[in-house]
């Protein structure tokens, strides 16, 4: 059942924000929607128009763009994409400097306006940028997390349909870790409605699969040259808003906080979480191989070292 006088607000209105407010009217995910942006007249503009999508899409709630935080009092779900975006050749470490201090000063506003919603954070590099809202909005664990599963999950799932010939939607398949180069897309638990991968594609289509999953964000960065990925990006935000907005108790890939399970303490990672009205209401926990577990310890230790960065 939904929940009444849904609230949801953006932070950011550039490609990803833009992305996620699009889709937020097309699922007619929310009552009022809010997309915020420092720029004065960006997030006015683009708001007014997306609210001309209404009679079209049969979008029944408003949406307000705006350059004050006091617009967006009062929201269920925050989904923060402020900060810079990626340029060929940076790597998302790259952006953690010049990303904390901006996500610092959004978290302070959005805890000032929504002390009681839930955060979703989208920007880069993710594992170390939803560590820090969570250390300046003294938030508890279950209303801080990250998109980073919901979107390698996509990709890897296109790739490996996109290898045997099948509907994407009938392709099942989990991406954990890091939201980067080590990041672990799980071969093992891959299927084809039903049917595991591993007896459809050779080890060493497989291997190339998982090397392009892992880069899949360098890859569209390489072909737009000014700019990086934005429409998957903000569908998957979506995802992970709807979930909670409508208490749907999805289980998607997310950047949780994690405190022993798989054995890791401490970090945000990207595990299987299920997503409901409080946001992550549960881990979910599964054996991993002794090359799994190798694998997802390299994430760990490259996200330690960007939440060192930090300097929190």
């Amino acid at each position: 059942m939904a929940i009444s006088s849904r609230k949801l607000s953006i932070v950011g209105a550039g490609a990803v924000g833009t992305s996620a407010a699009q889709w937020a009217v097309s699922k007619n995910a929310a009552d009022e929607i809010v997309l915020i942006d420092v720029i004065e007249g960006i997030p006015q503009g683009k708001a007014l128009d997306l609210s001309q999508c209404a009679p079209l899409c049969g979008f029944t709630g408003k949406v307000i763009g705006t350059n004050d935080y006091a617009d967006t009092r009062d929201s269920d779900v925050v989904i923060i994409t402020a900060g810079l975006a990626r340029k060929p050749g940076m790597s998302r470490d790259d952006l953690l400097a010049k990303n904390v201090e901006i996500i610092k000063s959004v978290t302070e506003n959005v805890c000032s306006a929504s002390p009681d919603s839930v955060i979703i954070v989208v920007t880069n590099p993710i594992d170390a940028m939803v560590y820090t809202v969570f250390k300046v909005s003294g938030f508890p664990k279950n209303r801080v997390v990250g998109m980073a599963g919901v979107l390698d999950s996509a990709r890897y799932r296109t790739f490996l349909a996109q290898a045997i010939g099948v509907a994407p939607k009938d392709v099942t398949a989990l991406v954990m870790g890091i939201h980067g180069d080590n990041m672990l897309p799980l071969t093992r638990l891959a299927s084809v409605a039903g049917v595991p991968v591993e007896k459809l594609l050779s080890k060493e289509e497989l291997d190339a699969i998982v090397k392009r999953t892992q880069q899949g964000g360098g890859e569209i960065v390489k072909h737009l040259k000014t700019g990086s990925a934005f429409s998957t990006p903000g569908l998957a935000a979506m995802e992970m808003a709807q979930s909670i907005l409508e208490d749907k108790k999805r289980v998607l890939p997310c950047a949780a906080y994690l405190e022993g399970e798989f054995g890791i303490d401490g970090v945000f990672l990207g595990v299987p979480v299920i997503l409901g009205k409080n946001g992550v209401e549960k881990i979910l926990e599964f054996p991993l191989t002794e090359q799994e577990q190798d694998a997802l310890r390299l994430s760990v230790e490259a996200v330690n070292r960007q939440v060192a960065a930090t300097g929190l």
